[in-house]
């Protein structure tokens, strides 16, 4: 091989279907792992429904799954730089229809 000439990646063509498309609203995700794989499953949660559904499931191996971190980051990163910063407010606790109990409280 010509070392003028270095090797190009392979080009990988990427087909988008229709109903991927669209794209699936998820605002919670649930992250799990074993050595093997990191697995992500994206649900909604709705004010007053104590049920979800998952709606998409990702398995990816930990290499890929810290991959997708940095890439998440650098993309976070230049949209604060453009947009300015994304503010998170703090999230309140979600009981699910059960409230816990004030440490002065009692059980009969």
């Amino acid at each position: 091989m010509n070392q003028n000439n270095p090797p190009q990646g392979q080009q990988i063509n990427i087909e988008l279907g229709e109903k991927e498309a669209e794209g699936i609203y998820s605002n919670l995700a649930i992250i799990t792992h074993s050595p093997a794989e990191f697995i992500i499953d994206f649900t909604r949660i709705v004010p007053g429904v104590p049920k979800a559904k998952v709606h998409a499931r990702i398995i990816s191996t930990p290499q890929h799954a810290k991959m997708l971190m940095k890439a998440l980051k650098d993309n976070i990163d230049k949209y604060e730089a453009r947009f300015g910063e994304i503010r998170l407010e703090p999230v309140p606790v979600q009981h699910f229809g059960f409230i816990p109990m004030t440490k002065d409280e009692k059980v009969n």
